[in-house]
């Protein structure tokens, strides 16, 4: 039902409540998995309009985006890793559909209140912007 999963992370301790839960789901699927981090800087962000070269923040979102993989694919798991730019809600709606990933699995820090109020939270913006299911995980 999951070949393929999704799983964005945002480089923070909220991380390892979806990866819990990505574990024992590919596992009891035998889903693939896709984690990607999309880097929001400025220089992410402008990254292909003014040809620049990744950040120092970018490298390390990058090594902790493959470390994660290189783990999972230790534990005998289909894994990759995929660091975007730009948009954050944006590129994991994309990268949802070009990975051709069934389930896109995140964590979600609950409300924020005004916050949420007047920017919107990346899993609700994610929400809207795809057709595939989206498993929303309460960070710890």
């Amino acid at each position: 039902m999951y070949g393929r999963v999704l799983v964005p992370l945002e480089n923070s301790a909220a991380d390892r409540t979806v990866l819990a839960h990505v574990r024992e789901l590919a596992r009891i699927h035998d889903s693939s998995l896709v984690f990607i981090h999309v880097a929001d800087g400025w220089a992410a962000r402008h990254i292909h309009t003014l040809v620049l070269r990744e950040s120092e923040e970018m490298q390390r979102d990058r090594d902790y985006i493959e470390e994660i993989c290189r783990s999972f694919v230790a534990s005998g798991f289909q894994a990759e890793a995929v660091l975007a730019a730009g948009d954050p809600a944006a590129e994991i709606a994309a990268a949802a559909a070009r990975e051709e990933c069934d389930l896109i699995a995140m964590s979600t820090h609950g409300h924020r209140f005004f916050g949420d109020l007047i920017h919107g939270s990346v899993a609700t913006t994610v929400r809207h912007l795809t057709t595939v299911p989206v498993l929303m995980v309460r960070a710890s």
